[in-house]
């Protein structure tokens, strides 16, 4: 986990950095020491077999450390350059290692200390055991809201993953920016955190446990777009969402919930393309016929020019035939803006494990 306590939380409360540095480096022993059911990756959204198959492959003790709140390994990953905000023991990167090949690198930032030393250990065993002749993974300490600190230069990486931490770190406007300021143009902001549907209280903010937990820092979702408009990213494009449990709490949380969300955010070039006749033409390893690009399936479809910029300038633009629309077309598309937390109510009522079919 990493973010930067230069801020402390409301209230006679230890910094936001000591608390999450105590909490993930020495009171979390393992992924089942949370409270919350955080560590829960499925939402009825089924893994492509061989995301199973990388994460099958990270060693068992990089795992037992693993604190993440959803899935954030997404499609089109060959030779990517990546940055893990907050990359703890190394799982996310380890998995992304393998996806990437030889010839992508990952970069992960931690400041905890504990999380570093388990991540560095492991590094040689994954070489090793994905048949690389060097390392394509280093683990570095540094702060999200402060990535040149750690040597992070502009325009570097084509994806940025992160993995229930942002909803750890006070300001994150500074988090943003500097993701923003390290992606190349195109680049992705592929992350899962911890959002809520209310304003929470002065004792959920004061609680140590619930800002370990996520839920003392959370965003109310809608606060989300704001932030992503004022740094420049692309609208907020939901992928998952999980509804947390939060039974222990019910008492200090009232009637907030809180909900894991997967959003993609992309840096957008200066000039949008206009509305667009977009078509996946496949090749995407797990989406031979059709990529589930956020909440809709993206096919054959006339498209708003936010989304036609952002498939035609990032590591997508191979896949997809995308032409001028005609003057007179109207986006097909529907609005990114979706309520994370009725989308996972939905999901819910559908089955138990959050599909229509569970099989």
């Amino acid at each position: 986990m990493s973010c930067a306590g230069s801020k402390k939380s409301p209230g006679d409360v230890t910094s936001v950095q000591e608390n999450v540095k105590q909490y993930y480096g020495k009171d979390l022993q393992t992924k089942d020491d949370c409270q919350t059911g955080i560590n829960c990756l499925k939402d009825g959204t089924p893994t492509p077999k061989h995301v199973q198959q990388a994460f099958a492959d990270v060693h068992e003790d990089v795992t037992l450390k693993y604190y993440g709140c959803g899935p954030v390994i997404p499609e089109a990953l060959e030779n990517c350059n990546v940055l893990d905000l907050g990359s703890g023991s190394g799982r996310d990167c380890f998995a992304l290692s393998k996806l990437i090949g030889p010839s992508g690198h990952v970069v992960g930032v931690d400041m905890t200390e504990e999380q570093l030393e388990i991540a560095r250990k492991y590094v040689d065993y994954h070489t090793k055991k994905f048949g690389y002749s060097q390392p394509n993974v280093d683990f570095v300490f540094g702060y999200i809201e402060k990535l040149g600190d750690a040597g992070i230069r502009d325009n570097t990486f084509d994806l940025i993953i992160s993995n229930c931490v942002i909803c750890l770190c006070p300001d994150k406007s500074a988090v943003l920016r500097e993701a923003y300021r390290v992606l190349k143009v195109g680049g992705e902001l592929y992350f899962s955190d911890m959002y809520t549907d209310s304003l929470v209280s002065e004792a959920v903010r004061n609680d140590p446990v619930l800002w370990g937990e996520g839920m003392g820092g959370a965003l109310r979702w809608e606060e989300l777009y704001q932030l992503a408009r004022d740094v420049g990213f692309s609208q907020p494009r939901l992928v998952t969402a999980k509804l947390a449990d939060t039974s222990k709490f019910s008492d200090v949380l009232g009637g907030a919930k809180f909900v894991s969300v997967t959003y993609r955010l992309f840096k957008l070039p200066a000039t949008l393309r206009p509305v667009s006749l977009v078509s996946y033409t496949g090749g995407i390893l797990g989406s031979p016929d059709k990529l589930q690009f956020d909440h809709a399936k993206d096919a054959e479809v006339v498209t708003d020019g936010e989304l036609a910029s952002v498939l035609s300038s990032s590591r997508f633009s191979k896949f997809f035939r995308i032409n001028d629309a005609p003057a007179s077309a109207v986006p097909q598309t529907p609005a990114p803006k979706v309520d994370p937390v009725r989308y996972a109510e939905e999901k819910n009522r559908l089955s138990p494990c959050g599909t229509v079919n569970c099989g």
